[in-house]
């Protein structure tokens, strides 16, 4: 059962005003890189807001996992504090919804690209907020759909066949071996630190024939018409909160290396696909002009979440420090005269069925 289409919201958003193993087998790989700015421009997603039949959440949770930690005005998880170096306010979750409208757009409306037929057991690693998990347990309402993170962050209210856990995906973990049809990871490189231990886990788990998913969002900036300059603003922040990160241990380009980690994990018909995602509203498409404003918005509006943490922990700066520093990121990132991109990576692979 393929996935259905999911169309955006409109209108979208205008430009954004100055604000705050050991398993051996064949490995088969599908390494695609994919011009975005060439793809049907009537390609679409739809919303991500819960179905009518709902019901409470079915977790309780102590007080400590809700008592938040907060940080140059901003608000962190308390469970395994500091395992993760991004806030999760309001402000944070509101981005995190708008990201996952971009992710999707650039599935062609598709919440996966793994041909998992009809899965009836899901897991969502770094859930954050939930909607893909949502989104999941709508569209294969026949399946269990878990979804955990280390913030309770998620709706009230959910589908009955979804809930969630608040955990740690680079712990022990306690699912029963060969219990997942779907294993999905959505934006995780800024936050793991084991890579192979957290894939030995998921292979493990799934069962025989099962898939496995990472999205990722990679913000490295590329530009094909020479009209971003060498020393762009938002490059230069990328490469610092990739230094801060790395002093915790981190790989924030997590995403160009893991194809290979899949494949030393056990997994195999591993497919790799990489699209260009526009920063703005340059491109010729209408479609991508939507989906380019949407990821501008996306970048500019979380510019002091994705740096605050990782320049002030990471590498000793103040918060005025970071400020001034954005100030020309957020300067050169709204320049209508750059045509710059980031990439959307959707990498899959299968647990052999021997």
């Amino acid at each position: 059962m393929a996935a259905h289409q999911h169309t955006a919201p409109a209108p979208a958003p205008a430009s954004p005003a100055p604000s705050n193993s050991t398993h051996q087998a064949p490995i088969t790989f599908d390494d695609e890189t994919i011009d975005a700015f060439e793809m049907d421009a009537d390609d679409g997603y739809a919303s991500a807001s819960p179905a009518p039949s709902l019901h409470a959440g079915t977790m309780s949770l102590s007080p400590s996992v809700r008592d938040y930690a907060f940080e140059n005005n901003r608000r962190y998880h308390r469970y395994r504090e500091g395992r993760y170096h991004f806030p999760n306010d309001d402000s944070e979750q509101q981005r995190e919804f708008m990201k996952h409208l971009v992710m999707v757009h650039m599935m062609s409306g598709k919440l996966h690209e793994a041909p998992v037929g009809n899965p009836q057991k899901v897991l969502d690693i770094g859930t954050g907020t939930g909607v893909w998990a949502i989104d999941v347990g709508d569209e294969y309402p026949e399946a269990a759909v878990t979804g955990i993170d280390l913030s309770p962050i998620w709706p009230d209210w959910v589908p009955p066949n979804v809930k969630f856990v608040v955990d740690d995906a680079e712990a022990e973990w306690f699912h029963e071996p060969d219990s997942f049809d779907f294993i999905r990871l959505g934006n995780m490189a800024p936050s793991i630190q084991e890579w192979p231990k957290l894939l030995e886990s998921a292979y493990k788990t799934l069962k025989p024939g099962g898939w496995i998913e990472l999205q990722e969002m990679r913000w490295v900036y590329g530009c094909d018409d020479g009209t971003m300059p060498d020393d762009f603003a938002p490059m230069k922040m990328v490469d610092l909160i990739s230094q801060g990160l790395a002093r915790f241990g981190v790989d924030m380009h997590a995403a160009e290396r893991n194809p290979a980690r899949l494949a030393a994990a056990g997994f195999t018909n591993i497919r790799h696909q990489t699209r260009k995602v526009p920063v703005g509203g340059w491109t010729r498409s209408k479609s991508l002009r939507t989906v380019g404003l949407y990821n501008l918005s996306v970048i500019y509006d979380g510019l002091h979440a994705v740096t605050i943490g990782p320049l002030t922990r990471g590498l000793g700066w103040t918060a005025d420090e970071v400020e001034k520093l954005l100030g020309r990121v957020r300067t050169e990132l709204v320049d209508p005269a750059v045509h710059s991109y980031v990439y959307f990576h959707a990498l899959s692979g299968q647990k052999p069925l021997s």
